[in-house]
């Protein structure tokens, strides 16, 4: 950790303009930023449902911009400012919708930013379109990148793979709006924030691009969403917000947090893992010279030879070589995982030899 993350506090909500304060923390000290800016929604007069009532629409002055060109050099100037804070491979989220999106994107290019994805949410409970004159405006779109093309950003792929049931996560998100006892009321019963996002938004965020006890900075903090999920899950994070009254709203929220357990939130990508040569396992004993490997459906054998290598039986060409080369061959496949490909006999059970190679992985992690 950098002698700047250290000065940094681990819970910071700053009040006032968000460009003067980013000014301020220091100069490559974040790790990633989520930033929800005004969207410059441009509502021409009010808007009603059918039965007549006003829709609690969003018109605070905070989204009010003259023009577009106004609305692109505030962007330029909070953008710059967000981006010197972040460490050389820091990442950024930004969400908006149709309105503002394309203007995010283009400018985040012409920064220097590295896009490396964007993320539909699309809602599962959206405001209908009330005109009935434009199709339901039923997602939003955020925006994912790097600082720099050659920045070594951070994806916790196994997490997001395991949280949509052993499935690559998609870039299409299917959550619902912020709704019930999550969305923060003030005393009238009224929306104390007309955009609050909902925290499970965040936590794919903040699960996915960051570690524990990374620093997350949020220019638009708002009710402070960020900084809840942040302390929750074990990161840092600083928050700006220039109105008060949100942030008190922040403040009181985050407090009333209790954040997981460290084994509830310590994941590490599988990657990250210690490396663990299948040799290994024969010279700790776990598999013995001469045990036999299958597939899991147990149509090829191989058997185990002391160096680390195995030779595929019933071959006249004595087919061997290392578990990933010989899993690969058998199938005519251009690579395979001989971890999960090879299974080995445990009692009655077959499993894959990658529960033998988590055993060391275990032990050295209690060293």
């Amino acid at each position: 950790m950098s002698s700047q993350k250290k000065d940094l506090p681990t819970e910071s909500i700053i009040i006032g303009d968000c460009v003067e304060n980013m000014r301020k923390v220091p100069n490559g000290s974040v790790d990633c930023i989520f930033a929800d800016p005004p969207y410059n929604l441009q509502l021409g007069g009010d808007l009603h449902r059918p039965n007549n009532s006003k829709v609690d629409a969003v018109d605070n002055d905070w989204d009010q911009f003259e023009s577009l060109q106004a609305y692109d050099e505030f962007t330029r100037e909070w953008l710059s400012a967000a981006r010197d804070t972040l460490t050389d491979d820091g990442s950024i989220w930004v969400i908006g919708s149709y309105h503002n999106i394309f203007r995010l994107g283009y400018i985040l290019q012409d920064m220097g930013f590295w896009i490396l994805n964007d993320i539909i949410w699309r809602k599962s409970n959206p405001m209908p379109n009330f005109r009935g004159r434009r199709f339901t405006n039923a997602h939003e779109t955020m925006i994912w990148a790097s600082k720099s093309k050659k920045s070594k950003y951070y994806f916790n792929y196994d997490s997001m793979k395991a949280l949509n049931e052993d499935l690559q996560m998609r870039s299409d998100w299917f959550l619902p709006l912020c709704t019930g006892a999550e969305r923060l009321k003030d005393e009238n019963g009224k929306k104390a924030h007309p955009t609050q996002k909902p925290e499970s938004l965040l936590s794919r965020v903040i699960m996915a691009s960051t570690r524990k006890g990374d620093m997350v900075l949020d220019p638009f903090f708002g009710t402070g969403t960020t900084g809840a999920v942040a302390k929750k899950l074990g990161r840092s994070f600083i928050g700006l917000e220039r109105d008060e009254v949100y942030a008190d709203y922040a403040k009181k929220r985050i407090a009333a947090i209790d954040p997981l357990k460290d084994n509830l939130i310590d994941t590490k990508p599988k990657r990250e893992l210690p490396r663990v040569p299948f040799g290994t396992l024969i010279e700790r004993g776990l598999l013995e010279p001469g045990a036999v490997l299958t597939d899991s459906k147990k149509r090829y054998k191989a058997t185990v030879h002391a160096d680390g290598s195995i030779m595929v039986q019933n071959r006249i060409d004595n087919l061997r070589g290392s578990i990933h080369k010989m899993g690969a061959a058998v199938q005519d496949a251009p690579s395979c995982n001989g971890w999960t490909y090879w299974h080995y006999k445990d009692g009655k059970k077959s499993l894959p030899i990658d529960h033998l190679r988590a055993q060391i992985r275990a032990e050295q992690s209690n060293v």
